[in-house]
């Protein structure tokens, strides 16, 4: 069985990273094509060029970054407001943001039924 080959759009990986930053927003949903065909701002080009360097790890505290082809392979760290939580960034994650990947919130794990849980347990009586 031939391995299956990762496409975006109709685009293969090998594509992808030849294109321009505004080639490839053509191919991404609608508010991440206005927020590259708008240019980047001014802490988002220090994060590639830091990538282009060669730098594999990376520690940042901007969530609003688009996972561009650039970005494949690399090992991101986020801060999610309490602590850096480490991405490996992969061909599935184009098009999103990095703070889509860095929970901000812990998932509720509630302990078992007790007394004043619902109306009726709050009048039994407690031994």
């Amino acid at each position: 069985m031939a391995e299956k080959i990762f496409k975006f759009k109709g685009k293969t990986l090998e594509e992808l990273k030849i294109m321009s930053i505004k080639d490839f927003a053509q191919l991404v949903k609608a508010r991440k094509r206005r927020s590259l065909l708008r240019g980047i701002d001014n802490k988002t080009p220090k994060i590639l060029t830091k990538i282009e360097n060669g730098r594999s790890k990376l520690r940042t505290h901007r969530r609003d970054v688009i996972v561009i082809p650039a970005l494949i392979g690399k090992t991101i760290e986020v801060y999610n407001g309490q602590k850096f939580v480490q991405v490996n960034v992969t061909a599935e994650m184009l098009g999103h943001y990095l703070g889509e990947f860095s929970q901000t919130r812990r998932v509720a794990q509630h302990k078992g039924v007790g007394v004043g849980a619902t109306k009726s347990s709050k009048h039994m009586g407690t031994k």
